[in-house]
């Protein structure tokens, strides 16, 4: 019980801020780069939501194993949802550093996408099962973890250049996010309290939608 009452209060906390900032900047956003991070930071949001409501429903019922199945579509759909999250996020690092040109890397942004939502829509996902296959689990995070590693490099590349204010932070947040979840990915099957790391996973996309406010309130 102290389990879900903490997961269900931080995810209450977690999914009406990301929601709620989210469709507050792509509503009210004067630009299309503000309605682009408030889409961003509303699809993770309702992204999440399918998989966080599910897992609190769980616990505070029947017990996870016994609800694997609703948690493992709502673990399909995050997946989705996060691969679109990043692609968002490399146009808007394109956009703030008026970014022309370099078709080479946005078809490598796209392939690595299509790629990772190839992987999670193959049935050797097992996504309705409890215990899903450690081997997919690495498979379809190989170019999610790709994608993670070029938004680094581009944000920090041309953070170096300009000394920019408002995405200085953006290298670290998402190093922080992989650095997490990975392990959760690899070692939550056979020590399941690694699980705990998705808290801090979770509070690093909080700081990137802290970051992506910024062009809000500036009124960019």
């Amino acid at each position: 019980m102290p389990q879900a009452i903490a997961e269900t209060v931080f995810d209450i906390f977690y999914l009406g801020f990301a929601i709620i900032t989210g469709l507050t900047m792509l509503i009210n956003g004067k630009s299309s780069l503000v309605r682009k991070a408030g889409f961003m930071a509303a699809l993770l949001g309702i992204g999440d939501s399918f998989h966080l409501v599910p897992r609190s429903y769980a616990l505070w019922t029947t017990g996870l194993e016994a609800n694997a199945a609703l948690l493992g579509i709502g673990k399909f759909i995050t997946s989705i949802t996060m691969t679109i999250f990043y692609l968002i996020l490399y146009y808007i690092w394109r956009d703030y550093n008026h970014i022309k040109g370099r078709k080479g890397l946005t078809g490598v942004m796209w392939g690595l996408s299509l790629t990772r939502i190839a992987l999670c829509l193959l049935p050797q996902n097992q996504w309705l099962i409890y215990h899903q296959p450690l081997l997919y689990g690495i498979l379809r995070n190989i170019p999610f973890t790709v994608m993670g590693i070029v938004i680094i490099v581009i944000f920090w590349q041309e953070n170096s250049k300009t000394n920019d204010k408002v995405f200085r932070f953006m290298p670290l947040a998402v190093a922080l996010s992989f650095g997490f979840y990975l392990p959760v990915v690899l070692f939550s099957g056979a020590f399941p309290a690694i699980g705990m790391l998705m808290i801090p996973k979770t509070l690093a996309y909080v700081w990137i939608i802290l970051m992506s406010r910024k062009l809000f309130r500036r009124k960019i």
